[in-house]
Protein backbone atom coordinates (compact mmCIF):
# COMPACT_ATOMS: atom_id res chain seq x y z
CA UNK A 1 0.00 0.00 0.00
CA UNK A 2 1.34 3.45 -1.13
CA UNK A 3 1.35 6.23 1.89
CA UNK A 4 1.72 9.83 1.95
CA UNK A 5 1.77 11.38 4.82
CA UNK A 6 2.12 15.50 5.05
CA UNK A 7 3.86 16.99 8.20
CA UNK A 8 3.59 20.23 9.47
CA UNK A 9 6.98 21.47 10.83
CA UNK A 10 8.77 18.84 9.16
CA UNK A 11 12.58 20.34 9.06
CA UNK A 12 13.65 19.66 12.53
CA UNK A 13 12.78 18.29 15.65
CA UNK A 14 10.43 15.99 16.39
CA UNK A 15 8.66 16.90 12.86
CA UNK A 16 11.89 15.51 11.67
CA UNK A 17 12.30 12.76 13.55
CA UNK A 18 9.06 11.52 12.48
CA UNK A 19 9.85 12.22 8.90
CA UNK A 20 12.79 9.83 9.19
CA UNK A 21 10.83 7.20 11.30
CA UNK A 22 7.65 7.30 8.42
CA UNK A 23 10.23 7.65 5.60
CA UNK A 24 11.68 3.75 7.29
CA UNK A 25 8.54 2.44 7.10
CA UNK A 26 8.04 3.01 3.70
CA UNK A 27 5.88 6.58 3.84
CA UNK A 28 6.03 9.09 1.22
CA UNK A 29 6.48 12.72 2.59
CA UNK A 30 5.54 16.12 2.12
CA UNK A 31 6.52 18.90 4.83
CA UNK A 32 6.19 22.20 5.72
CA UNK A 33 8.59 24.81 7.59
CA UNK A 34 8.42 28.41 8.30
CA UNK A 35 11.71 29.89 8.11
CA UNK A 36 14.83 27.69 8.46
CA UNK A 37 15.70 26.26 4.55
CA UNK A 38 19.06 24.77 5.04
CA UNK A 39 17.09 22.31 8.12
CA UNK A 40 14.25 21.80 5.49
CA UNK A 41 17.09 20.88 2.77
CA UNK A 42 18.70 18.22 4.95
CA UNK A 43 15.66 16.91 6.46
CA UNK A 44 14.40 16.44 2.32
CA UNK A 45 17.60 15.13 1.46
CA UNK A 46 17.95 12.44 4.31
CA UNK A 47 14.16 11.07 3.35
CA UNK A 48 15.63 10.79 -0.27
CA UNK A 49 18.28 8.67 0.56
CA UNK A 50 15.89 6.48 2.47
CA UNK A 51 13.80 5.62 -0.83
CA UNK A 52 11.45 7.57 -0.57
CA UNK A 53 9.49 10.84 -2.37
CA UNK A 54 10.28 14.12 -0.13
CA UNK A 55 8.66 18.19 -1.18
CA UNK A 56 8.69 20.53 1.62
CA UNK A 57 6.77 23.64 1.40
CA UNK A 58 7.93 26.82 3.19
CA UNK A 59 4.43 27.96 4.60
CA UNK A 60 2.42 29.02 7.87
CA UNK A 61 -0.07 26.96 8.81
CA UNK A 62 -2.41 29.30 10.10
CA UNK A 63 -2.45 31.00 6.71
CA UNK A 64 -5.91 28.98 4.81
CA UNK A 65 -4.32 29.67 1.25
CA UNK A 66 -0.72 28.39 2.36
CA UNK A 67 -2.67 25.18 3.62
CA UNK A 68 -4.00 24.74 0.45
CA UNK A 69 -1.04 25.05 -1.11
CA UNK A 70 0.81 22.82 0.74
CA UNK A 71 -2.00 19.82 0.28
CA UNK A 72 -2.27 20.40 -3.16
CA UNK A 73 1.80 20.64 -3.56
CA UNK A 74 1.64 17.59 -1.68
CA UNK A 75 -1.07 15.71 -3.48
CA UNK A 76 -0.12 16.68 -6.80
CA UNK A 77 3.58 15.75 -6.56
CA UNK A 78 3.02 12.17 -4.55
CA UNK A 79 -0.20 10.92 -5.04
CA UNK A 80 -3.07 10.19 -2.21
CA UNK A 81 -3.21 11.15 1.07
CA UNK A 82 -3.28 8.68 3.98
CA UNK A 83 -1.73 10.58 6.85
CA UNK A 84 -1.34 13.89 8.56
CA UNK A 85 0.89 14.64 11.31
CA UNK A 86 -0.03 18.52 13.19
CA UNK A 87 3.25 19.08 14.41
CA UNK A 88 4.12 22.76 14.07
CA UNK A 89 3.70 24.78 17.28
CA UNK A 90 5.10 27.48 18.95
CA UNK A 91 5.82 28.56 23.00
CA UNK A 92 7.11 32.43 22.36
CA UNK A 93 8.73 33.33 25.67
CA UNK A 94 8.39 31.95 28.88
CA UNK A 95 6.95 34.73 31.36
CA UNK A 96 3.92 34.61 33.25
CA UNK A 97 0.73 35.18 32.06
CA UNK A 98 0.51 38.66 33.10
CA UNK A 99 4.07 39.87 31.74
CA UNK A 100 3.11 38.07 28.53
CA UNK A 101 2.73 39.93 24.63
CA UNK A 102 -0.83 39.67 23.54
CA UNK A 103 0.78 39.43 20.01
CA UNK A 104 2.57 36.57 21.41
CA UNK A 105 -0.51 35.13 22.93
CA UNK A 106 -1.88 35.25 19.63
CA UNK A 107 0.84 33.59 17.53
CA UNK A 108 0.18 30.75 19.88
CA UNK A 109 -3.02 30.30 20.28
CA UNK A 110 -3.04 30.96 16.03
CA UNK A 111 -0.54 28.12 15.07
CA UNK A 112 -1.54 25.73 17.66
CA UNK A 113 -5.17 25.57 17.64
CA UNK A 114 -6.08 27.05 14.28
CA UNK A 115 -3.06 25.75 12.01
CA UNK A 116 -3.94 22.34 13.22
CA UNK A 117 -7.46 22.66 12.75
CA UNK A 118 -7.13 24.18 9.09
CA UNK A 119 -4.84 21.12 8.56
CA UNK A 120 -7.31 18.80 9.84
CA UNK A 121 -10.42 20.39 7.57
CA UNK A 122 -8.35 19.84 4.51
CA UNK A 123 -7.33 16.55 5.48
CA UNK A 124 -10.44 15.31 6.25
CA UNK A 125 -11.92 16.18 2.74
CA UNK A 126 -9.29 14.44 1.13
CA UNK A 127 -8.99 11.39 3.47
CA UNK A 128 -12.77 10.88 3.20
CA UNK A 129 -13.15 10.98 -0.49
CA UNK A 130 -10.50 8.37 -0.81
CA UNK A 131 -12.43 5.93 2.35
CA UNK A 132 -10.05 6.69 4.97
CA UNK A 133 -6.76 8.04 7.04
CA UNK A 134 -5.24 8.57 9.89
CA UNK A 135 -4.49 12.43 11.36
CA UNK A 136 -1.75 12.63 14.77
CA UNK A 137 -2.00 15.82 16.39
CA UNK A 138 1.26 16.20 18.49
CA UNK A 139 0.22 18.04 21.77
CA UNK A 140 2.16 18.21 25.25
CA UNK A 141 2.19 17.39 28.67
CA UNK A 142 1.31 20.90 29.19
CA UNK A 143 -2.45 20.66 28.26
CA UNK A 144 -2.80 18.58 31.72
CA UNK A 145 -0.43 20.76 33.97
CA UNK A 146 -1.01 23.79 33.13
CA UNK A 147 2.30 25.04 33.16
CA UNK A 148 2.11 27.88 35.08
CA UNK A 149 4.70 30.42 35.28
CA UNK A 150 6.15 29.37 31.83
CA UNK A 151 3.15 29.66 28.94
CA UNK A 152 -0.29 28.81 30.31
CA UNK A 153 -1.56 30.31 26.94
CA UNK A 154 0.70 27.17 25.44
CA UNK A 155 -1.21 24.89 27.65
CA UNK A 156 -4.18 26.08 27.15
CA UNK A 157 -3.61 25.51 23.49
CA UNK A 158 -2.75 22.41 23.57
CA UNK A 159 -5.46 21.29 26.06
CA UNK A 160 -7.58 22.39 23.17
CA UNK A 161 -5.74 20.22 20.62
CA UNK A 162 -6.56 17.20 22.92
CA UNK A 163 -10.74 18.36 22.77
CA UNK A 164 -10.88 18.80 19.54
CA UNK A 165 -8.89 15.49 18.87
CA UNK A 166 -11.51 13.31 20.50
CA UNK A 167 -14.74 15.25 18.87
CA UNK A 168 -12.83 14.47 15.43
CA UNK A 169 -12.17 10.84 16.05
CA UNK A 170 -16.14 10.71 16.73
CA UNK A 171 -16.98 13.15 13.64
CA UNK A 172 -14.43 11.17 11.40
CA UNK A 173 -14.74 7.75 12.28
CA UNK A 174 -17.70 6.78 9.96
CA UNK A 175 -15.38 7.91 6.57
CA UNK A 176 -13.06 5.98 8.16
CA UNK A 177 -10.66 8.61 9.15
CA UNK A 178 -8.77 7.79 12.75
CA UNK A 179 -7.59 10.98 14.91
CA UNK A 180 -5.48 10.66 17.93
CA UNK A 181 -3.28 12.84 20.22
CA UNK A 182 0.57 12.34 21.55
CA UNK A 183 1.39 14.64 24.22
CA UNK A 184 4.88 15.14 23.70
CA UNK A 185 7.03 16.13 27.66
CA UNK A 186 10.04 17.55 27.69
CA UNK A 187 12.22 16.53 24.17
CA UNK A 188 15.60 17.83 23.04
CA UNK A 189 14.61 20.24 20.28
CA UNK A 190 15.41 23.43 19.74
CA UNK A 191 12.12 24.62 21.07
CA UNK A 192 13.34 25.42 24.58
CA UNK A 193 16.36 27.94 23.10
CA UNK A 194 13.79 29.34 21.23
CA UNK A 195 11.68 30.07 24.57
CA UNK A 196 14.74 31.62 25.90
CA UNK A 197 15.95 28.11 28.04
CA UNK A 198 18.37 26.09 26.03
CA UNK A 199 18.79 24.06 29.47
CA UNK A 200 15.68 23.57 30.57
CA UNK A 201 15.16 19.92 29.30
CA UNK A 202 18.21 18.31 30.49
CA UNK A 203 17.43 20.41 33.79
CA UNK A 204 13.65 19.78 34.58
CA UNK A 205 14.43 16.70 32.71
CA UNK A 206 16.62 14.81 35.61
CA UNK A 207 13.19 15.27 37.94
CA UNK A 208 10.98 13.14 36.06
CA UNK A 209 10.68 9.46 37.19
CA UNK A 210 12.65 8.09 34.08
CA UNK A 211 15.42 10.77 34.83
CA UNK A 212 15.77 12.23 31.88
CA UNK A 213 14.61 14.11 28.79
CA UNK A 214 13.23 12.60 25.91
CA UNK A 215 14.53 12.22 22.41
CA UNK A 216 12.35 13.17 19.12
CA UNK A 217 12.78 9.81 17.79
CA UNK A 218 11.06 8.69 20.76
CA UNK A 219 8.10 10.04 20.15
CA UNK A 220 8.25 10.13 16.87
CA UNK A 221 8.10 6.04 17.43
CA UNK A 222 4.73 6.82 19.19
CA UNK A 223 3.33 9.15 16.09
CA UNK A 224 4.39 6.06 13.71
CA UNK A 225 2.11 3.68 15.78
CA UNK A 226 -0.42 5.93 15.40
CA UNK A 227 -0.65 6.17 11.80
CA UNK A 228 0.21 2.53 11.33
CA UNK A 229 -2.12 -0.58 10.56
CA UNK A 230 -1.09 -2.07 14.03
CA UNK A 231 -3.13 1.02 15.59
CA UNK A 232 -6.63 0.29 13.34
CA UNK A 233 -8.91 0.50 16.55
CA UNK A 234 -7.15 3.73 17.90
CA UNK A 235 -9.07 6.57 17.56
CA UNK A 236 -9.91 9.31 19.88
CA UNK A 237 -6.16 8.67 22.02
CA UNK A 238 -4.31 10.94 23.66
CA UNK A 239 -0.91 9.15 24.34
CA UNK A 240 1.55 10.95 26.81
CA UNK A 241 5.32 10.23 25.73
CA UNK A 242 6.58 12.25 28.60
CA UNK A 243 8.74 10.06 31.01
CA UNK A 244 6.36 10.25 33.83
CA UNK A 245 5.51 13.86 33.54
Amino acid sequence: MERLTIITGGGRGIGRATALRLARDGHDIAFSYLSDDSAAKATADEVRELGRNCVAVKMDTTDEADVDRLFDTAIGELGGLTGLVNNAGVTGPLTRLVDADPADIRRVVDVNVVGYLLCCRRAAKEMAARGGGAIVNVSSGAATLGSPGDYVHYAGAKAAIDSFTVGLSKELGPDGIRVNSVQAGLIRTRIHADMGDAERAERRGALLPLGRAGEPDEVAAAIAWLLSDDASYATGAVLRVAGGL
